[in-house]
């Protein structure tokens, strides 16, 4: 297994990744700690990948005459904690300690408006194809970080097709979510390994 490149956050921010500011997030509510991980997928235009139109959506820079479909999406405000790229690069848009706009009407465990209490992190890609083995790799590295950060979501990995599952189809079939658990046992082993020797 290759070295982990996200082993740390410092202040909400995952030191590694390549940061990127979004205007859209407030305050989470007062005494709220993170419980949860909600994975999806975003690409624009769908099921097209590259051209950094992600980047700029979440930014509010996106130019909506470039193609039909973004005239669709024209005006939302929305973001992601962090965004995994097709090559595995990680960007982050909100700090861990503010609410970015990633899940909208959502439950999970009967506890509603998931975005109080979630890290949202968004896979490029769409539910009609398979994701990258760099993506995989990248996710359980972030995702082993976040879970010694915020011991609350050691156990609370969700789809926002099962925080909204009348909304939302994302991450889609294709995510293997199998495989992204069995990568996550061994990457904690590694660092249980790791932190023995």
């Amino acid at each position: 297994m290759q070295h982990a490149r996200f082993t740390q956050v410092q202040d909400g921010v995952l030191v590694g990744a390549t940061q990127i500011a979004s205007p859209n997030f407030n305050a989470r509510p007062v005494d709220t700690e993170i419980q949860l991980i909600v994975i999806h997928n975003i690409s624009l235009p769908p099921s097209q990948f590259g051209g950094g139109y992600i980047q700029q959506f979440f930014q509010n820079q996106l130019d909506w005459s470039v193609h039909p479909y973004f005239q669709t999406i024209e005006g939302m405000k929305v973001s992601t904690h962090l965004l995994i790229l097709r090559t595995g690069e990680v960007i982050q848009f909100v700090n861990f300690n503010d609410r970015s706009w990633h899940a909208g009407r959502s439950s999970y465990l009967a506890q509603k408006e998931c975005n109080d209490y979630s890290i949202g992190i968004e896979l490029e890609g769409s539910d009609d194809l398979p994701f990258e083995p760099e993506q995989y790799q990248a996710l359980v590295e972030v995702v082993s970080t976040l879970q010694q950060a915020y011991p609350k979501i050691q156990q609370h990995l969700a789809g926002h097709s099962d925080i909204a599952p009348n909304r939302k189809t994302d991450p889609g079939e294709h995510f293997d979510w199998q495989l992204f658990r069995n990568l996550l046992v061994k990457q904690k082993l590694s660092k249980k390994i790791s932190s023995d020797l």
